[in-house]
């Protein structure tokens, strides 16, 4: 599931209509859920495997290298699960409190879903990005009543936002799901991104980006090498150091990544493989201290090189 997840687009500029819950504060349900453990398989000599990173194994019990879950042994056979996404009050008006509901049923009796592992210290994080890509949320929503979690939320204007589900349910493999909610009113135009490497200043670090190629290739592995200033007090947040979010400046592809490099110093390194040649907009969360950092990029990725050649001939 989490081999370079890509979440395509679902039901552009459609709103989830349901609405299952009329209050904006959590519901004392929350003891109704429980959390488990990862299931296990009995076999008598087995290959533990990170249910985010499938393709970390060994044959010791033990942690993923690159994003901290615990090595299970045997993985369900992948299985998409269903995700409503609805706002309060509806529609929702920009510049206004409201809240996003996420309502997580089963793909096959279409029941609501209650129990839960955690992913990276939290039941359910929420990435929450907007047309113009000018606004980014990661934020953790609430299990306010069987398989419905909350997330209070203000959007600072009119368009389209893209929403990100990111959960793991007991007995299944980890899931992420796109929706979209769109905010009614008078939109930003359309954005246009170039390549910005330039290095940028957050709370309390400098951040700088290399990428190994210095031209990115579609459908080819990337590394995004960060390098911190100063290079002191890195700290783990959310169980990984670091967490990424990637969008295509179309918002189609969404993308949750997490380092399979680091050494826990200045230098914190993810391998990316972008699926379409485009601009993406790349924001990256780091802690440092107790402070977490966000900071921004955009990278250029080119299309194939036979996919280059075969436009040149056609133009010509």
């Amino acid at each position: 599931m989490r081999a370079r997840t890509v979440a395509p687009i679902i039901g552009l500029c459609s709103l989830c209509a349901i609405s299952r819950s009329d209050v904006l504060g959590p519901a004392d349900l929350f003891s109704a859920a429980t959390v488990q453990a990862a299931p296990i398989d009995p076999s008598k000599d087995p290959v533990y495997i990170c249910p985010m990173d499938p393709d970390v194994r060994s044959h010791q019990p033990g942690k993923c290298r690159r994003c901290g879950m615990a090595l299970v042994a045997g993985i369900p056979d992948p299985v998409e699960f269903h995700l409503d996404v609805s706002t309060l009050p509806e529609p929702v008006r920009a510049g206004h409190p409201a809240a996003l509901q996420f309502f997580v049923h089963d793909p096959w009796k279409d029941r609501p879903v209650s129990d839960y592992n955690l992913v990276h210290e939290r039941l359910f994080h929420a990435f929450v990005v907007s047309e113009d890509l000018q606004f980014f949320q990661h934020s953790h929503p609430t299990l306010v009543a069987n398989g419905i979690f909350q997330l209070p939320i203000t959007f600072p204007h009119a368009g389209m936002f893209r929403v990100l589900g990111d959960f793991y349910p007991s007995g299944a493999t980890p899931q992420l799901n796109a929706q979209t909610i769109v905010v009614p009113g008078n939109a930003p135009p359309p954005v246009t991104l170039t390549r910005d490497y330039s290095p940028k200043s957050a709370e309390n670090m400098r951040v700088s980006l290399e990428t190994i190629p210095a031209q990115a290739i579609a459908g080819n592995r990337t590394q995004l090498r960060f390098r911190i200033e100063p290079g002191d007090g890195l700290e783990k947040y959310l169980g990984a150091w670091a967490h990424m979010l990637a969008a295509s400046n179309d918002l189609i592809d969404l993308m949750h990544e997490h380092p399979y490099r680091t050494d826990e110093g200045p230098m914190v390194e993810f391998a990316v493989t972008f699926p379409r040649p485009m601009t993406y907009r790349v924001w990256v969360q780091f802690q440092r201290k107790g402070v977490v950092n966000t900071v921004h990029y955009d990278v250029d990725v080119a299309p194939q090189p036979a996919d280059a050649e075969g436009t040149e001939k056609t133009e010509k």
